[in-house]
């Protein structure tokens, strides 16, 4: 394909949470700035065009297929070579960089598929690299321990190229900071920018003051909802500030723009306020945790029926124990994968966590969503999580009735 990569500067971005986030705020504060922005990102909910973005706007459906066409000659041609044939992501991948190539892109924000060393967006040579956070997730291809995640997901680090860190466990920051002294990399803590709440958060967004290498800006709309949304804004204008200093022309009004129009479905998404009804994929152990706490500060003494299906190599027990505390009653649904054939399992382990409260079980995710509804009471609301197959189902019934 002649290397479409090396035709613009990219952003690479590695992590176990927040990648999506942090890839979605840092495009949309370029594109405020007057940029051209290319933005890949992986896993989609509903549609394989959610992957491919310039300037926030989804590839057209004919275009897609028009660039599967394109490189499927070149698939034929490498079969023909003795190669074998390329995987589901990589060929995504290979889309991305072409499209954003054709679209002249000024600048592209990837995202890595899994992990950082072997991924396949670990082909570009970034101006910056992005390891968001550090935690136990894919630990049959990543490592059992949290310094063997870490050592994968640093292998984004280039010779020379900066790196921005998020919030993590002292063990694998070790593992990046060793990572990058190898490489010669500056390491950028994304502590270097404050950003704190003003008062509690509602169903509408969070009021922010922000403080960050020669920027402040108090009393700014911030459209994402969640606590750790605010730590992901810490790693974008980090990253942010880090392109100023290379010469991207970005400042304080960029930033008010982008900030309140941000909309990221399936992470903490409220998809309804009368009756209230979260969506947030929570499909690992660290965002049930991070979700469960900002629940709490959202909904503050109030229940929530739960419904949830996860995939059969997700550490279904641990998440369950960080999203069933506060939860009446719980549907436990079937996310519609292969990998979901064992999705039963799960009632036994809420059973076997919350003997007192109330579980039923719905294959059909359409019909478990009508019953978490119909259970709601007064000051209740409803959560959906634990797979993006359940959302994908969920969120298309419910944006449709």
């Amino acid at each position: 394909m002649g290397n479409p990569e090396q035709d613009y500067p990219s952003i690479h971005i590695a992590g176990t949470n927040g990648k999506g986030s942090v890839a979605l705020i840092i495009s949309t504060i370029l594109h405020q700035a007057g940029y051209r922005v290319g933005r890949f990102i992986s896993p989609h909910i509903h549609s394989f065009r959610e992957r491919f973005n310039v300037n926030n706007q989804e590839i057209k459906e004919d275009i897609l297929l028009e660039y599967l066409h394109k490189i499927e000659w070149n698939l034929e041609k490498m079969c023909q070579q003795g190669y074998d044939r390329v995987t589901e992501f990589e060929l995504l991948t290979a889309i991305a960089l072409q499209y954003f190539r054709d679209s002249e892109v000024d600048i592209a924000v990837l995202e890595t598929g899994m992990g950082g060393i072997y991924d396949s967006t670990n082909v570009v040579s970034p101006l910056l690299s992005i390891i968001t956070s550090i935690d136990y997730e894919h630990q049959s291809y990543l490592g059992n321990s949290l310094e063997e995640i870490a050592w994968n997901k640093a292998g984004i680090i280039k010779p020379g190229v900066p790196v921005v860190v998020g919030n993590m466990d002292a063990a694998a920051l070790q593992v990046i900071q060793a990572g990058a002294d190898r490489q010669g990399a500056r390491l950028f803590p994304a502590s270097l920018c404050q950003v704190k709440r003003r008062g509690n958060p509602d169903m509408g967004g969070q009021e922010l003051d922000i403080k960050c290498s020669g920027i402040e800006i108090e009393k700014v709309f911030f459209s994402l909802l969640g606590d750790f949304q605010l730590q992901n804004l810490a790693v974008a204008l980090t990253s942010l500030m880090v392109l100023k200093q290379q010469g991207y022309s970005i400042n304080s009004e960029h930033i008010i723009k982008a900030l309140p129009s941000l909309k990221h479905p399936g992470r903490m998404e409220l998809i309804s306020s009368n009756p209230p009804i979260i969506l947030d994929v929570a499909h690992n152990l660290q965002a049930a945790r991070e979700l469960a706490y900002s629940l709490k500060n959202l909904f503050p003494n109030q229940q929530r029926i739960m419904v949830c299906g996860m995939l059969d190599d997700k550490d279904s027990m641990s998440i369950l124990r960080e999203l069933g505390d506060n939860c009446r009653a719980c549907v436990i649904t079937r996310p519609v994968n292969q990998r979901g054939l064992h999705w039963q399992r799960v009632v036994e382990q809420w059973r076997l966590l919350y003997p007192e409260k109330e579980v039923l079980i719905q294959e059909d995710v359409e019909e478990a969503v009508k019953i978490g509804i119909s259970l709601m009471e007064a000051e209740e609301y409803l959560l959906l999580a634990g797979s993006f197959y359940i959302l994908d189902r969920a969120r298309r019934y419910l944006i449709t009735t």
